[in-house]
């Protein structure tokens, strides 16, 4: 259940202090930015102004901003969690466009400015689960991916929604040892995508998302593994059928196109039945679509959530 965060609680109360003072360390290596939005990176430490916080919010216990920003999984930059922090500085977040192409009626490119146009941005601190069995609580800072869905006006063709990560051997050259089929791709149905809880993300914490998080627009879709969450995103293309992905090309036994969040449903090499958040020593048990099954549950009604991994 989504618990509504009181209106008192203090933005103090959720950015932990050890985030506040470690920011600079991982902006120190980040180019500065000539697009309106992080050119603010010259000013306070890439503070993102008018953001609102949203009542599609947990109130769990944040996890610590130097957790988040220096355990990634990031195979462009890396397959060690830590590489992608310290080899991400390479990516150049900007000048950045998004290329709109398929089955809709305004198809074209959007620079990042103009997507940061499409609706107000919002705070939401929403559970993220990896596939390893690993979890953390974040303050994402997005919009509704709906909004810029009803922008470009899908045809009536449009059944799903496909991804595309930036594969740039100049800025990526650890990606010729992902190991796994480039560039990145991913994909929702297009009642997934519409749904309230799909995010267009950028930034966390306050600040503009760095490199390693998916500069400087990714996707985060909290019901579901982490892997489905894309970052960097270059190209979203409306299609009829459903769209190729990244780690279901890769491994198919293993990683499903739907890879919804399911504790009865183990990976081939692990239980997904437990995990342990980032920054605790305990492990917890995995809630069915990461605790957001009264939203999204009737998604999937009558599919076999067994066989539909």
């Amino acid at each position: 259940m989504l618990i509504k965060r009181p209106p008192d609680l203090r933005y103090s109360d959720v950015t932990p202090k050890d985030a506040y003072l470690n920011r600079r360390r991982f902006l120190a290596g980040l180019p500065l930015a000539g697009a309106a939005f992080l050119a603010q990176r010259a000013q306070g430490g890439a503070k993102l102004e008018g953001v609102v916080k949203s009542p599609l919010s947990t109130s769990e216990k944040m996890t610590p901003f130097k957790d988040v920003a220096s355990y990634n999984n990031y195979y462009e930059f890396g397959t060690s969690k830590d590489q992608p922090a310290n080899l991400a500085r390479t990516l150049k977040p900007s000048p950045w466009t998004v290329s709109i192409e398929g089955a809709v009626s305004k198809p074209g490119v959007m620079d990042i400015d103009a997507i940061m146009k499409l609706a107000p941005l919002e705070e939401r601190i929403y559970r993220h689960r990896c596939v390893e069995a690993w979890s953390i609580v974040v303050p994402w800072i997005g919009f509704p991916l709906n909004a810029l869905i009803q922008k470009v006006e899908p045809t009536a063709k449009a059944k799903f929604v496909a991804f595309q990560t930036l594969y740039d051997l100049k800025q990526m050259p650890e990606s010729r040892y992902a190991g796994i089929p480039l560039p990145y791709v991913e994909g929702l149905r297009m009642d997934e995508a519409m749904h309230p809880l799909a995010l267009m993300c950028v930034g966390l914490y306050g600040e503009v998302l760095p490199n390693q998080n998916g500069a400087p627009l990714r996707l985060v879709v909290p019901w579901k593994y982490g892997f489905k969450s894309i970052k960097s995103i270059v190209k979203i293309r409306f299609v009829e059928k459903q769209p190729p992905t990244c780690w279901n090309l890769a491994n198919a036994m293993e990683y499903g196109f739907y890879s919804n969040v399911n504790p009865e449903v183990d990976h081939p090499r692990w239980s997904q039945a437990t995990e342990r958040r980032l920054g605790e020593f305990l492990k917890r048990k995995t809630l069915p679509f990461n605790g957001y099954g009264d939203q999204v549950a009737s998604l999937y009604a009558g599919m076999d959530l067994r066989k539909n991994y």
